[in-house]
């Protein structure tokens, strides 16, 4: 979390002539440096969020998604803008119905339950989004650019590697660039249980976090869920699947194998330098089952 608990005071008056009155502001930022996020509270249980982005480039996207294919989530599938400051890279949004799954337990018929909606409502955004023009071409190189952003994740993690891992990873991204042309889609870009809200009130799921959202393969919306969920819990793959209305290809698989490889060294990268122990663990972990032979 950062060290400022309140927005700057400038950044607050936006957002109380925004909504028009001055809300109780609590700050619920992540824990990691570049997080800021804090929620407006409001007479008559009234609920926002207001978030700073941590780049340009995930202020342009998080606004892109929440105008343009986030919509065709349905009321509560989706946080909604209420208003935007390029300026600040600040976004007032509506608060979706629920608290994080990974922060509840549930039965294993509600998880499946909340799965299956999650798998349905990413279908709608893959094909709500725009993809003419430079998106269609961004999506098609996509798993090209995930390849060639390999070699750089190898570099940053160094001896956390060993030499029969790194040369695992370098097989499996090179082999990205020999796949077929997958589908392509407007994904969430980082679908997985901390993101997926689930109100048990309203049996309603619901995505949140659009900053990393882009045109790119179908695919790699499933990259993380994969790395994590999935892993123990193949009633929730084939839930979430079934909610998307298709299983994957086996082109897909084995693509979704070689990006589990990257994300894996992604990970031990960004754990340790973010303190964040379970990311730390995913990678390790995936790295594991891949070396194994048992990713699926």
């Amino acid at each position: 979390m950062t060290n400022s608990t309140t927005p700057s005071p400038a950044l607050l008056a936006w957002a109380c002539r925004a909504l028009g009155a001055r809300p109780a502001v609590t700050d619920v930022s992540h824990p990691r440096e570049n997080s800021r996020v804090w929620r407006l509270d409001l007479p008559g249980s009234l609920c926002f969020y207001l978030k700073v982005s941590p780049k340009a480039v995930m202020y342009e996207r998080e606004t892109l998604a929440l105008r343009s294919a986030a919509p065709a989530l349905g009321a509560g599938g989706a946080p909604q803008l209420r208003a935007s400051s390029a300026e600040d890279l600040a976004l007032l949004l509506t608060a979706v119905p629920g608290r994080p799954l990974n922060e509840q337990a549930l039965t294993p018929v509600e998880e499946a339950h909340a799965h299956r909606q999650a798998g349905a409502l990413l279908a709608r955004l893959h094909a709500a989004g725009d993809l003419s023009g430079p998106r269609r071409i961004e999506a098609e190189q996509a798993l090209q650019a995930a390849g060639d952003g390999a070699e750089g994740h190898l570099a940053q993690a160094g001896d956390r590697l060993t030499m029969s891992e790194q040369k695992l990873v370098r097989e499996l991204a090179e082999q990205l660039r020999l796949l077929p042309p997958l589908p392509i889609a407007y994904i969430h870009g980082d679908a997985w249980d901390r993101n997926l809200m689930w109100s048990t009130a309203l049996q309603q799921a619901g995505w949140i976090d659009f900053e990393r959202s882009r045109a790119a393969t179908a695919v790699q919306d499933f990259v993380l869920p994969a790395c994590s969920t999935w892993t123990d819990r193949p009633d929730l793959r084939a839930a979430c699947l079934q909610g998307y209305g298709r299983n994957l290809t086996a082109e897909e698989q084995h693509a979704l194998t070689c990006l589990a490889a990257i994300d894996a060294v992604s990970c031990l990268v960004w754990g340790p330098r973010f303190g964040d122990p379970h990311v730390t663990a995913r990678g390790r972990r995936t790295l594991d089952r891949l070396l194994a032979g048992v990713f699926a």
